[in-house]
């Protein structure tokens, strides 16, 4: 009879022990069993062990070689920042010809002797990799964004904007460091301090591209509106460059030349003269292409 054999199924005693009592799911419930079955197989306790120990060992061996690369202590201190710190540094960035002071501040140390600057959240001119981290994600979205606007969006795109960016930086920095050697400029500041100043350049960028798009959409000023907008972006950038990195890349060096004060004046005098033109170039005409680069859309 038919109600026989659901009868003679339930019954069989093959079935699991933890198999459900209760009727009608019973068919799809077996696989369940089966599979704890298998979670609690001692070979597979086995491998997952041994997965769970590469995956350890694998990331212990990432932190002590990033540990040798990046020094995790000095990265956390520009990371040190506040929401009020980050609005005045926006201001600064976009609005610097009314900022003063300039110089950062220092703090001494335990021993009265060394000192050690600040960290952003306790002063506005140091520098800080939130501000340039942020500014870099949002302009590759809006690119893309962008794009998407008109019709001419591509996955490829992301990538193509992020490596962009990337090496834009990486060529800025190099363009830095080859001026310090060429010019014998022995300063104490940081490669973070130099990725910092390099990414600030992305907001100006950003407000540049949001603003001629809203002004070409609401068709106003045209092309010319473009070039205004990104003109100031990029001057308040070059000037906002050219009095942060003058405590860089110009540290003083007045009394180290040999015969005395007089003649360590005229050796300062004289290099001071090619760092400064150094850091002129570096902050107009330098920083003019890579943003006119980066604001082609």
């Amino acid at each position: 009879m038919p109600p026989s054999q659901p009868q003679s199924g339930y019954g069989y005693q093959q079935q699991p022990q933890g198999a459900p009592a209760a009727g009608g799911g019973g068919g799809g419930y077996n696989m369940h069993p089966n599979f704890g079955g298998f979670m609690n197989d001692p070979t597979a306790q086995m491998g997952f062990q041994v997965g769970k120990s590469a995956v350890m060992a694998g990331q212990e061996y990432m932190e002590q070689n990033f540990g040798r690369l990046v020094s995790v202590s000095a990265l956390k201190h520009y990371f040190n920042v506040s929401n009020s710190y980050v609005v005045n540094k926006l201001y600064i960035v976009l609005f610097p010809w009314w900022h003063r002071p300039w110089s950062r501040q220092q703090r001494l140390s335990n021993n009265g002797q060394d000192g050690y600057f600040l960290p952003p959240r306790e002063d506005t001119n140091s520098p800080d990799m939130y501000i340039p981290m942020m500014a870099l994600v949002t302009y590759i979205l809006l690119k893309t964004l962008l794009a998407g606007l008109r019709g001419a969006f591509d996955p490829e795109l992301l990538a193509t904007t992020f490596f962009t960016s990337v090496f834009v930086l990486l060529l800025e920095i190099g363009i830095i460091k080859l001026g310090t050697l060429l010019l014998n400029i022995s300063s104490t500041s940081q490669i973070f301090d130099l990725v910092a100043y390099s990414g600030y350049k992305f907001v100006g960028v950003i407000i540049s591209l949001l603003l001629s798009e809203l002004l070409g959409h609401l068709g106003v000023g045209g092309r010319w509106a473009s070039w205004v907008i990104f003109l100031y972006c990029f001057s308040a950038n070059a000037f906002f460059l050219l009095r942060s990195l003058r405590y860089v890349l110009l540290p003083d060096q007045n009394g180290q030349g040999v015969g005395g004060g007089a003649a360590g004046y005229t050796v300062a005098r004289s290099q001071r003269n090619r760092r400064t033109q150094f850091l002129f170039v570096y902050s107009y005409v330098v920083q003019f292409g890579f943003m006119l680069w980066l604001s082609k859309v």
